[in-house]
């Protein structure tokens, strides 16, 4: 009976967590399709000082996603057999696109239509005795600049 029930837990922890990052995912997948208008340029070569139009500013974005149960427990099972920790990468990709998303949002904001230089930090936080990540926080930062409209 003891068993049922954990196997019962585990399933709705399986089914709630899944939905949940579906409903995130579809909710970065939406705000991208609303500021892929913002380019995002790293590397100095792509971009020019004669395209600048005023002065830039700095803007941050930050972000702590959570994990759930379901995956902490899959990844506790993956590290014992030393496999690749699937669970973790769902949760890192949605930290970064969610702070990138947050300086593009700041960008438009502000009145900036380019983000130059974006740089992501990305650390575990919430760690218990047994080292184990509880969530991911991401930092991205980047200059907004005004360039002409083409």
């Amino acid at each position: 009976m003891d068993f049922l029930i954990f196997i019962v837990i585990i399933l709705l922890g399986l089914f709630f967590g899944k939905r949940a990052e579906k409903k995130h995912y579809a909710s970065i997948f939406q705000r991208e399709e609303k500021y892929k208008h913002i380019p995002v340029l790293s590397d100095k070569d792509t971009w020019s000082m004669e395209w600048l139009q005023g002065e830039g500013i700095l803007c941050t974005g930050a972000t702590v996603v959570a994990i759930d149960a379901f995956k902490k427990l899959m990844a506790g099972f993956v590290w014992i057999f030393g496999w690749k920790m699937k669970s973790y990468e769902s949760l890192v990709d949605r930290a970064r696109r969610e702070a990138i998303l947050k300086v593009k949002e700041k960008a438009e904001t502000a009145g900036y239509n380019c983000i130059v230089n974006l740089r992501i930090e990305t650390s575990s936080i919430s760690k218990n005795a047994k080292r184990s990540v509880g969530s991911v926080e991401a930092l991205a930062y980047a200059t907004a600049i005004r360039i002409p409209n083409s």
